[in-house]
């Protein structure tokens, strides 16, 4: 061939019609490996410093591609399935017409997940996950803060989706002029070993089970390990999780039933109380520690993100003097650790009485939408007038549903505030929130009827919208975290101090606790630090009391009914702590996938799936969990394990309830 022929021939048009019908495919391939590369260099120069201290960042890189060669696997193995059938000559228009397709939807979304991991990781220190489709569920709070606290963010994000999108469009524009092929049937030859490579891509290991995010944990630090992976495979596995997240769940270790509940019951907190129901295998007698005539009623007011780190007291910053006013006067919480970090963690922990795990609360769960363990339930039956009330909307989360179902007679939400002072994105403001619940209070207490009521705070939420005038700001920008907890800290202690003043205060028992910290985040493995939240207990026959001994969040419910003066049959397995407020204590806390176990010697099993478990010392000075070469003690990790697996257990049997009412 003469040599301006050769010099000729466009080296683009040779690759499309050496590679025929596999050429959409490769170029998807390669496009998905280098967005995912380029993406976790870009998060790995912002994060350099964590990445650093962990001493893998080579590792971060070669992992990081393996995982990366999984999802462009995924991306192209639906269209590989097809090509024998429609990658020839006969059907050559319909499968450009497929490919271009396909690719471009599939580019979009990888691009569109990389773009959101900076803020997603902002927010939560780690890449998109289960909490990010859980958002997805709720549209109109997650645009509206949005819209409100990160429009840059969104505007830049589709500026830079639309380019991405152009850009591998004139990449793919070639193959859409490509000829068919003369011949399918090099095409066919090869086909086996193209499924072949694909296949031990996307499977990406020899051992029995293919590649999962726990593989790639690597390190102590959360977000590092999420950075080896890459969002889209991450979200891709949360979905296919929440599909299976209730089955029968070994990956931490196994236990039979018999030992799992016999670890259970015999628990030091439990001992002289009786188990003998058959089908409530946790069911037993709670003989209050204060006798009362009349039993007390019960208002909880569930502080939104309130952490410890907002204490200062408990070595947070200064944002809550009003609530630091008030912890002379009742019983306060020194070492209290929170169950988990979302807000409905918190809600079956404190209304529930119920043991984290690595499925999604029960208040989402469909098996729990009714016959389910709560105070409202159990109070219900004891003649208590009992309801929610709340300043956002209470479909939220699934929390109407789970409410109603379950012992709720009443719930107010946003749409029921005829002329609130102040609404955001999340709602009305706690003013306007606390203002309903003393006008509820009052006509109950002229009711004569027992109350109980669960006061759900929202203010502290990003965008961190609340009034003017109404504190002197800790920050400067009024739209701070630290801001918003000072605000929600004055409308708390505005409401305290209406409600002590009014007729009710005498016979009501007061529950102050937050859900969880507003970041759970940091290098740890599991950031013990960010589980610790206040709680304080109220009321006007409450004597002031200082609990030092480590507690959770399932203890506060047991501990309230004993206060109250109610005795009760319940399935609760948390302490009484009216019983012996001295007696050692102990936390159990979810963390992503990992289960924590903290003793009152600040002794912490962390259970990881389908990896050994490690055995750490706590130091709540620094904050600091300091992990040891030797596994946990036998005993300890039998304890963990059999708390860790007993809430689904108790779920799928569905064994947490009260005995039907003859």
């Amino acid at each position: 061939m003469p040599a301006e022929k050769l010099s000729s021939v466009n080296p683009e048009s040779s690759f499309l019609t050496k590679a025929g019908a596999y050429a959409p495919l490769i170029i998807l391939f390669c496009s998905v490996v280098l967005i995912g590369s380029l993406s976790r260099l870009l998060l790995v120069l912002w994060q350099l410093d964590r990445v650093w201290e962990t001493g893998i960042l080579p590792t971060v890189f070669l992992q990081g591609l393996r995982v990366d060669l999984i999802l462009a696997g995924m991306a192209v193995a639906p269209l590989l399935l097809v090509l024998p059938v429609l990658g020839h000559r006969f059907s050559w228009s319909a499968w450009k017409n497929l490919t271009a397709f396909w690719a471009v939807l599939a580019i979009t979304l990888v691009v569109f997940m990389e773009l959101a991991t900076p803020t997603f990781i902002s927010q939560y220190d780690v890449r998109p996950n289960r909490l990010f489709i859980e958002y997805l569920k709720f549209p109109r709070e997650v645009f509206s803060m949005l819209w409100t606290g990160f429009k840059p963010t969104v505007f830049l994000s589709i500026g830079f989706t639309a380019g991405a999108i152009a850009l591998f469009w004139r990449v793919l524009r070639p193959w859409l002029r490509a000829p068919a092929p003369s011949s399918h049937k090099k095409a066919l030859l090869v086909w086996p070993l193209v499924v072949l490579a694909v296949f031990m891509c996307v499977r990406s290991t020899t051992g029995h089970r293919p590649a999962n995010p726990a593989m790639f944990a690597l390190t102590s630090d959360p977000l590092v390990n999420s950075l080896i992976i890459n969002s889209t495979w991450s979200v891709s596995f949360a979905i296919y999780n929440l599909k299976h997240e209730t089955e029968n769940n070994q990956s931490y270790g196994s236990i039979t039933d018999e030992a799992m509940l016999n670890e259970v019951t015999t628990a030091p907190w439990l001992a002289g109380y009786q188990f003998s129901s058959e089908h409530y295998p946790t069911m037993h007698h709670q003989t209050p520690g204060t006798e009362k005539a009349v039993p007390l009623n019960l208002v909880i007011v569930l502080e939104e993100s309130l952490g410890a780190t907002f204490v200062e007291s408990l070595g947070g910053r200064p944002v809550t003097p009003r609530l630091e006013a008030l912890k002379s006067d009742g019983w306060w919480f020194e070492n209290l650790y929170a169950t988990g970090t979302r807000s409905v963690r918190g809600i079956e922990a404190v209304i529930s009485g119920f043991l984290p795990s690595a499925s999604r609360s029960v208040v989402k769960l469909s098996l729990s939408q009714s016959h389910f363990f709560t105070l409202a339930g159990l109070l219900e039956r004891n003649g208590y007038n009992t309801g929610f009330i709340y300043g956002g909307e209470a479909h939220f989360d699934n929390m109407r549903s789970f409410f109603s179902g379950n012992g709720f007679q009443h719930i107010a939400d946003q749409g029921d505030y005829a002329n609130p002072n102040f609404t955001g994105s999340w709602g009305v403001s706690d003013e306007d929130l606390f203002n309903k619940a003393n006008e509820e209070l009052e006509k109950l207490h002229a009711s004569g009827q027992p109350f109980f009521r669960l006061v759900f705070s929202s203010s502290n939420h990003t965008p961190f919208e609340f009034p003017d005038g109404r504190i002197s700001l800790y920050d400067r920008d009024k739209n701070t975290v630290n801001n918003a907890v000072k605000y929600a800290d004055h409308a708390l202690g505005e409401f305290i101090e209406t409600a002590r003043e009014q007729d009710y205060w005498k016979n009501t028992v007061f529950l102050i606790v937050a859900d969880h910290d507003a970041r759970v985040w940091g290098d740890e493995l599991v950031p013990v630090k960010n589980f610790h939240i206040p709680g304080l207990i109220l009321g006007g026959e409450i004597e002031p009391k200082r609990v030092s001994t480590i507690a959770s969040q399932i203890d506060l419910a047991p501990t309230l009914l004993s206060l109250m003066g109610l005795e009760t049959d319940h399935p609760m397995i948390g302490r009484d702590i009216t019983r012996d407020p001295d007696a050692p204590g102990r936390a159990m806390m979810q963390f992503n996938d990992y289960y924590a176990w903290m003793e009152s010697d600040y002794r912490v099993t962390v259970l990881r799936p389908d990896r050994a478990p490690l055995d750490g010392l706590y130091d709540p000075v620094s904050g600091k969990t300091d992990y040891l070469n030797t596994p946990p003690p036998g005993a300890s990790f039998q304890r963990a394990l059999a708390f860790a697996q007993l809430p689904l257990w108790l779920y799928r049997e569905q064994k947490y309830d009260l005995p039907q009412k003859d």
